[in-house]
């Protein structure tokens, strides 16, 4: 069978298609790089929010089409949006072949020659798959170290979706990050819904600093760096690692939603302003050139005026190198979907001064930039990003000369513009 993938969503998402495709490829079947040439289309969806199901809802129905026309024989759906809707999503496209659970993309290679709705319970721990290949750049890539979520935000489909959650045992991980390095990745982004759980639902406690000391010894391991941590977890021990280690990028990447703490407290987030705060200072304080990225939901039920400005003024506080800004959707099955909500065109508007806020404070940091010398990583000869940016989500910059794919070097900053900045290489090849 030759099938062509099509992976939405967020890098864990990737990582379950890398996990089943490496399946499909070690069960002899070929994976190809355009409709035309695939036997059947995959499809792994993603469910988070609104947007993304209308994204996964319009795949479906292209490849549907493609189907009918005589392109390909079949169309399987799988991922997120199947875990959500389950046999409903099998109503709403009756002529897809194949509608499977993310549990059931485990044997995924018995599934596709079969028709129906093939739903299995996700499993009670995580493991090391027995399969894994790279869909992305060959230098970089996504280790998952654990997946579901027990946070409950109000505002958030996960748990329900991806279910409690399960941190990957440390040896395992250790195993996986040591053949991602054996084939030639330097740069490896440790992911979760919440990378700052680790090892609690394992262990007992929270591991994830001792889980990168344990990677740091990996021999000809390029550079790690942590996404997706939740405030009130991120501890002096891990900031005092990142400061002291050159193989950790001085990055992360730590989603706040908000500052003011009535809408915290609605949001159902487990810290206030005043620890978001004591968290952000201590992380200047111990790692003084470290780049932040974060995420802002505006609009959310009860949000105030008063609420909204104290949020544009605490981002032109603290100075954010990435920032995303999200209009609230009103997602069912969650506890945000009774709250009063706002209206969309204070939505809207809300989004759109907030992102012009931003705007102003990259201006500023760009200035900052101009002539100082940052660690660059290359994606490709003339373009690649510094230690401020992760693949696929932040900026990028370009290069005054060409250097060799893959390398991690010294570049002077010589122009920036918004995201996009251009930088001098000046010890890469």
């Amino acid at each position: 069978m030759k099938f062509f993938l099509i992976s939405l969503g967020c890098p864990k998402n990737l990582t379950n298609s890398e996990e089943f495709t490496a399946r499909l490829l070690a069960h002899g079947h070929k994976l190809v790089f355009s409709p035309e040439e695939a036997d059947t289309v995959i499809i792994n969806t993603c469910g988070f929010i609104s947007s993304a199901v209308k994204e996964g809802n319009e795949e479906i129905r292209h490849a549907l089409d493609l189907k009918r026309q005589g392109v390909i024989k079949r169309v399987a759906v799988t991922g997120c949006m199947v875990e959500r809707y389950r046999q409903k999503l099998a109503k709403d496209f009756p002529e897809a072949d194949t509608v499977f659970s993310i549990a059931a993309q485990e044997h995924i290679e018995d599934l596709l020659d079969k028709d129906g709705l093939f739903l299995e319970p996700l499993p009670a721990k995580l493991q090391l798959p027995e399969f894994k290949m790279s869909l992305t750049a060959p230098h970089t890539a996504y280790l998952k170290v654990a997946d579901g979520c027990n946070n409950r935000c109000a505002y958030c489909t996960i748990p329900s979706i991806r279910g409690p959650y399960r941190s990957k045992p440390m040896t395992q991980i250790i195993k996986e990050a040591r053949l991602m390095v054996q084939n030639g990745v330097k740069e490896i982004s440790l992911i979760a819904q919440d990378t700052t759980s680790y090892g609690l639902d394992l262990y007992g406690e929270l591991k994830l600093t001792e889980l990168l000391q344990k990677l740091l010894k990996i021999r000809g391991l390029g550079r790690l760096r942590i996404m997706y941590a939740y405030p009130h977890r991120v501890t002096l021990e891990l900031a005092r690692l990142m400061a002291g280690e050159e193989k950790i990028f001085h990055y992360l990447d730590i989603p706040l939603q908000h500052i003011a703490d009535p809408v915290l407290k609605n949001m159902n987030r487990h810290c206030d302003a005043a620890k978001i705060r004591q968290t952000l200072d201590m992380l200047k304080k111990e790692v003084p050139d470290i780049s932040l990225r974060t995420n802002f939901i505006v609009g959310f039920p009860q949000e105030t005026e008063k609420d909204f400005q104290e949020l544009k003024k605490f981002v032109r506080e603290y100075e954010f190198d990435n920032m995303g800004v999200f209009e609230f959707f009103r997602e069912k099955g969650t506890a945000a979907y009774d709250m009063k909500q706002i209206p969309a065109a204070v939505k809207h508007r809300r989004a759109r001064e907030l992102e012009e806020n931003q705007s102003r404070v990259i201006d500023k940091l760009n200035k900052r930039l101009l002539g100082t010398t940052l660690e660059a990583i290359a994606d490709g000869p003339d373009f690649g990003r510094t230690y401020k940016d992760a693949p696929d989500i932040d900026g990028r910059v370009t290069f005054t000369r060409p250097v060799r794919t893959g390398s991690i070097f010294k570049a002077r900053v010589v122009a920036a513009q918004g995201y996009e900045r251009e930088v001098e290489p000046l010890t890469a090849k």
